[in-house]
């Protein structure tokens, strides 16, 4: 038998469903709502705090519980890569109308707002093995971040690694102020003779760290996807890892593999 901030809970989900409440209404008071369904405050809070749980409402401080506007969601396919490595032969004039975000979400340029940062520093030992460098190779890390403009978190957290050595030919590519640069890293790479022969992927899951739920506003309870990968050019070497950490309430990720017949 359903427990009665359950029931609450179920009512108030069927009325966000059925669109009597709209993304972006504020829900009834608490005293409304413990007056409407003759319950105390303790179980009406416990049936808000399913509801939030669940990534249907959220709590402003100081302003009550609203109705969480869906975000933009993200899908990510393996089928990606040969996008992205084709896009980076293209002109300069063609690179500029989209970039891997806007293929991934459906938005436009102009629909996005875009950070990279970029900085020196040494290969860890991890960093080392995954690259086949020296421990403390000078390496080129680059933080980036993407977001719709009328939402506040990025779509990802992502984290790029190349060594230094690789890529200093090309002043521009040590410089953030040239993001976002069209044709992204691996036209960046193509500048200095690199090719993408292939690019490994693995992906766990995980609860999110504070600064990351912080960041990427997070529902109570959502799970974040951690995503590393390594792609190697057609010399066999590791040129760039990046480490992405993808929200899990807003996040498919779509594997198609193509099988030869018999």
């Amino acid at each position: 038998m359903a427990k009665a901030y359950e029931r609450i809970a179920d009512e108030l989900r069927a009325d966000i469903r059925a669109g009597q409440l709209q993304p972006g209404d504020r829900l009834p008071a608490e005293t409304a709502l413990v007056e409407r369904f003759g319950r105390s405050h303790v179980t009406v809070r416990e049936a808000l705090r399913v509801l939030q749980a669940e990534g249907l409402i959220e709590k402003q401080h100081g302003r009550g519980s609203f109705v969480r506007r869906p975000r933009t969601r993200v899908q990510r396919t393996n089928l990606r890569h040969q996008w992205e490595k084709d896009r980076a032969k293209e002109s300069q004039s063609q690179r500029e109308k989209t970039g891997a975000t806007e293929h991934d979400t459906g938005l436009g340029v102009n629909d996005l707002v875009f950070h990279a940062a970029y900085s020196d520093t040494k290969a860890t030992k991890e960093l080392a093995e995954v690259m086949n460098v020296p421990e403390g190779t000078p390496l080129l890390r680059r933080v980036y971040r993407t977001r719709y403009q009328a939402e506040r978190a990025p779509f990802n957290l992502a984290t790029s690694y190349l060594v230094r050595e690789l890529v200093e030919g090309n002043p521009d590519l040590l410089d953030e102020t040239k993001e976002p640069w069209p044709g992204g890293t691996w036209n960046q790479l193509s500048t200095v003779g690199i090719e993408i022969d292939r690019v490994e992927e693995r992906v766990t899951a995980r609860p999110p760290t504070a600064e990351e739920a912080e960041e990427l506003d997070l529902p109570p309870g959502t799970s974040v996807l951690v995503l590393r990968k390594i792609s190697y050019d057609t010399e066999g070497r590791v040129v760039d890892v990046s480490d992405v950490t993808l929200p899990g309430d807003r996040t498919e990720m779509l594997f198609t593999t193509y099988l030869e017949r018999w």
